[in-house]
């Protein structure tokens, strides 16, 4: 465990308070709330951030517990000593961690809470630890909830939701790009049925009070997603969203435009109910045409729609290839009326837009109304070092309304609020 004090010279409290209307006074703690460069990333006018911690390592999705502790999933090897879960607590309010704590093994990806438990996914598995609020590392030992997830091949990484009562979400994502007889061989026809989504490819419900479940005791809520990595519950409503990454290389393995390819399909939000099927990997959405198509391995041509009239559309696409790796549900009042409700999405970017420039790297803010999307979503954080420099894999509000980035290859968390 480690401290990390911010302390403000005296200096920069007189040249800040020459700048106050009479009769008006400023902390030291208001002042030094934000890094004067907002730690490298560009934000909308009105908002600031500062660091919370840097070179972590492939820090991922994150959670914060009523009391304002910060936890993040650290990814790394599994089996080794890399990885777990990151813990920090801010004492004094100054936006930097006073206390940090790890625990857990390797090769996590995402972090929940639940009935005063700390939710930790694995690429096998999901396990919890008892939180007390009074310290920082776990005051139970490791409880195995699932064992035995498929990881071998393909997406491997697991990500969490919780639904009413003791209902967990599991998304397992697939093993393949398109299911194809040979991944990513050009001109591999796909496999009919594809036998994947018997243990992939959709989300899973488990019970998230019952120990040592296993995939065979839970049950398949929905199918046909390729990779639902960002889950979230929508408070109120308690219906389950998901962002998903799309399938990959229309051009390379099928012979579409590098603008057809970089443009599709769209990485989809969707509201997942039971017994949904989005059509992977029959089907992908089009940005081009703006309904479900016939996936290339299954004898589509990019617009034809064969099987794919039954697949369940999104409620909101995005551009193809941004990677979408988690969400957030804004429940706070600091950023004002126009944030209520909304939604964080934290894109990763990726490779496959090429040979056109990449695109994605950044949080975005999707406003909502009535329990959907409304409007245009708006980017809301980028890395000033360049388009795609930040490579956002975690969001998540905090009690204050503020609002928590993580990004995995930066190895930094950013504190995020807005000034006054």
């Amino acid at each position: 465990m480690t401290r990390a004090h911010s302390i403000v010279p005296p200096a920069a409290l007189a040249l800040a308070a020459l700048t106050l209307l009479p009769g008006m006074r400023v902390s030291p703690l208001e002042v030094s709330k934000c890094d004067p460069d907002n730690g490298g990333l560009v934000l909308p006018e009105g908002f600031c951030a500062t660091v919370v911690a840097s070179q972590l390592g492939p820090v991922r999705q994150l959670v914060v517990a009523p009391n304002g502790d910060l936890y993040a999933a650290l990814s790394g090897k599994p089996g080794d000593n890399t990885g777990g879960v990151l813990a920090f607590r801010d004492k004094d309010g100054d936006g930097k961690p006073d206390e940090r704590a790890t625990f857990g093994p390797g090769g996590g990806n995402d972090v929940k809470l639940h009935n005063g438990y700390i939710y930790f996914a694995l690429n096998d598995r999901v396990v919890r630890y008892r939180l007390d609020g009074k310290v920082l590392s776990p005051a139970g030992k490791e409880e195995t909830v699932v064992s035995g997830l498929p990881r071998d091949g393909g997406h491997a990484a697991k990500s969490l939701a919780f639904g009413p009562g003791e209902v967990m979400y599991v998304n397992i994502g697939s093993k393949t790009n398109s299911c194809q007889k040979t991944d990513r061989l050009p001109a591999s026809p796909g496999v009919d049925p594809c036998v994947e989504l018997e243990r992939r490819a959709g989300i899973w419900r488990f019970s998230a009070d019952r120990p040592d479940q296993r995939l065979s005791e839970g049950k398949r809520f929905a199918t046909g997603l390729r990779n639902a990595m960002a889950l979230a519950t929508q408070p109120g409503t308690g219906a389950l969203f998901a962002a998903v990454h799309g399938r990959d290389q229309l051009s390379d393995n099928w012979g579409f435009s590098n603008e057809v390819n970089a443009n599709n399909p769209a990485e989809e939000l969707v509201r997942v109910e039971a017994g949904d099927d989005f059509g992977w990997p029959y089907c992908y959405y089009s940005n081009q045409y703006k309904q479900k198509v016939l996936s290339p391995e299954y004898g589509g041509d990019g617009q034809k729609l064969g099987r794919c009239n039954s697949a369940k559309d999104p409620v909101l696409a995005f551009p193809g290839h941004w990677a979408p790796m988690a969400v957030a549900f804004y429940q706070g009042n600091a950023f004002g009326p126009s944030y209520k409700d909304g939604l964080f999405v934290a894109f990763h970017g990726s490779w496959n837009r090429a040979p056109l420039p990449q695109e994605g790297y950044r949080v975005v803010f999707v406003p909502f109304a009535n329990g959907k999307p409304a409007g245009q979503y708006s980017t809301f954080a980028t890395d000033k070092s360049g388009p795609t420099s930040l490579r956002a894999s975690g969001v998540a509000v905090a009690p204050d309304g503020s609002l928590y980035i993580s990004a995995d290859q930066n190895g930094k968390i950013w504190k995020v609020s807005k000034r006054g």
